[in-house]
């Protein structure tokens, strides 16, 4: 008994010590934050303030007049105090990384028991020029894209999909693709490894072809900005990156199925940035079934709701009078990664779908800049009766209408 003990307590030590270790790497992990200077300071100055004060300047967010610093744990109140002494500074925001698809008003990778499939569905389908076998999902049809194609099916119209990336070898993308960045690690390769970007990509443009599915906008050109890892997760200012390449990169449209329950004044003035630069903001309104999430609650994006085939509001749809259009978002089926599809619900779903109808709006009759893509869009939607406006805005828009 006495040698069992002994081999235990020191089975329990060498365990112990094991420990330590892991605990002690992550007690020094740098702590990241966002330094917001005055419009008037040069970007060479704000490094050098930061610098400085002990930081070390990982990345720049000029057009919100911004750098993203990383500080040892134990120099970050120093640093922080020597900042907000500099009358250059306005402020220094928090920079945590989060989990953007499964936040309580994030976008998660909802799938919903296959029961839709056995209630009626009203799907009004009035037929386009489309003479692939490509399947047209319900959700397409629902928003009436296919009597649009007619007059445009979104060629030349520039949609970044900001998110966890597109799978650009997909035989329903990869025509469409045009280019990208990943934010993560500031290189070129934006390919999708969790598959919320591809299935998002697929609705707005997924190409015609002999098979597979077909998007809102089957000849839109789509740009991969991966912003979140595998496991959907980023930091506050990969995301603001991430937005930040679509206004340098003149993207017309920018997608972005995703969310968090918090906010951030860094990524409010990235919607204004965005706004101002004249990229319409297309965004997930959440699906807590509760208040709208952010980016999506924030002046300058149009926040999207869900609903399911028999015209009714999902249950778990963010609601709130931030809420911009209500479009399908039960039960997609879209473009997966690894040339797959899948058949997933959220506000995440509903989203593309209004990505791509703007697309159409800004091929069909060359409008540009949140103003005016809104106006176009509200002008097209018809509101679901006896649903209140905080669940639906303006409606569900009609693709036909909107290109007219």
């Amino acid at each position: 008994m006495d040698r069992l003990a002994k081999f235990v307590g020191l089975l329990a030590l060498a365990l112990s010590c094991l420990c330590v270790p892991s605990v002690r790497a992550s007690s020094f992990k740098p702590a990241r934050r966002i330094v917001v200077f005055k419009a008037s300071v040069p970007a060479a100055e704000r490094v050098a303030a930061v610098e400085e004060s002990g930081g070390r300047v990982v990345r720049r967010l000029d057009f919100i007049n911004a750098v993203v610093i990383e500080t040892p744990p134990s120099l970050v109140s120093a640093a922080q105090d020597r900042l907000r002494q500099d009358p250059e500074v306005k402020r220094i925001d928090p920079d945590p990384e989060v989990n953007w698809l499964s936040q309580a008003a994030g976008m998660g990778r909802f799938i919903l028991p296959d029961v839709w499939s056995t209630l009626p569905r009203f799907v009004p389908f009035r037929p386009g020029p489309i003479t692939a076998s490509a399947e047209i999902p319900w959700g397409i049809q629902r928003v009436d894209a296919p009597a649009a194609w007619s007059v445009t099916r979104g060629a030349g119209v520039k949609v970044a999909v900001i998110d966890t990336g597109i799978d650009y070898t997909h035989q329903n993308l990869k025509a469409n693709i045009k280019g990208g960045w990943n934010a993560i690690k500031n290189d070129a390769d934006f390919k999708d490894d969790n598959g919320h970007g591809s299935h998002v990509s697929g609705t707005i443009a997924a190409a015609d072809g002999p098979s597979g599915v077909i998007g809102v906008a089957p000849e839109a050109s789509l740009y991969g900005v991966k912003v979140l890892d595998a496991n959907g997760s980023g930091t506050y200012d990969d995301v603001i990156a991430g937005m930040q390449w679509a206004v340098q990169h003149k993207m017309q449209v920018a997608s972005m199925s995703l969310g968090a329950d918090t906010g951030n004044d860094s990524l409010k003035a990235a919607v204004a940035a965005m706004k101002k630069a004249g990229v319409v903001l297309v965004a997930a309104a959440g699906n807590s079934g509760a208040a709208v999430g952010y980016p999506a609650a924030y002046d300058g994006a149009l926040a999207i709701a869900a609903m399911d085939s028999s015209d009714q509001v999902a249950y778990f749809s963010s609601r709130g009078k931030q809420v911009a259009f209500i479009a399908p978002g039960v039960d997609v089926k879209s473009t997966y990664m690894g040339g797959g599809y899948e058949t997933l619900s959220g506000t995440s779903m509903a989203t593309p779908h209004v990505s791509g109808l703007a697309a159409l709006a800004i091929a069909a009759k060359g409008l540009s800049g949140y103003q005016a893509l809104r106006a176009a869009l509200t002008r097209a939607a018809t509101p679901l009766p006896n649903v209140p406006v905080e669940q639906q805005g303006a409606g569900v828009i009609d693709a036909a209408k909107l290109v007219r």
